[in-house]
């Protein structure tokens, strides 16, 4: 029982000195001048794909109606290699579709990364100069309760990120 009771008071004593600490990384990242750029730059991509993608389907579009309108005038030959051709077209599209997915993809993991190293190291460096314990980030559904007690680091963590500029 003697051992126990030392024990006890310590840990008693260690969670009296914890301090817990919370940041939203959606809304810290959504502040951040250059996420609006990164945004930006994937909009400007993505419209670009959007726009070529609509001309391929104007195409397509064109080819079929003009097919459906002359098929019954057609040489067999003809039909088949017009039906070909549509074939072909809808794999291309198809094909472009998950090449410009995958680019977009690709490009926004470049630009957004950069940015979410910027804050994880604001943050640790916020926990560190802070003394905090842990810190939660309630963007994450992994967090189901803060106490009242726990402290908002979001506005530390931004001065951080402003001041390594």
């Amino acid at each position: 029982m003697l051992a126990i009771l030392p024990a006890t008071k310590l840990q008693a004593q260690d969670t009296q000195q914890l301090k817990i600490g919370y940041v939203n990384t959606t809304e810290l990242l959504e502040s951040l001048p250059e996420k609006k750029e990164a945004s930006a730059a994937l909009e400007d991509l993505n419209k670009k794909y959007k726009d070529e993608l609509a001309l391929m389907q104007n195409d397509y579009n064109k080819k079929y109606s003009d097919f459906i309108t002359f098929q019954n005038s057609m040489g067999e030959n003809i039909k088949l290699r017009r039906m070909q051709e549509l074939t072909e077209l809808e794999k291309n599209i198809n094909n472009f579709i998950k090449v410009a997915q995958s680019d977009v993809e690709t490009h926004e993991r470049q630009l957004l990364e950069p940015l979410r190293e910027t804050l994880k190291k604001a943050i640790k460096e916020v926990g560190l100069e802070n003394n905090i314990t842990c810190i939660y980030d309630t963007a994450s559904p992994s967090v189901v309760f803060l106490t009242p007690n726990a402290i908002n680091l979001n506005d530390l963590v931004k001065k951080k990120i402003t001041s390594h500029k």
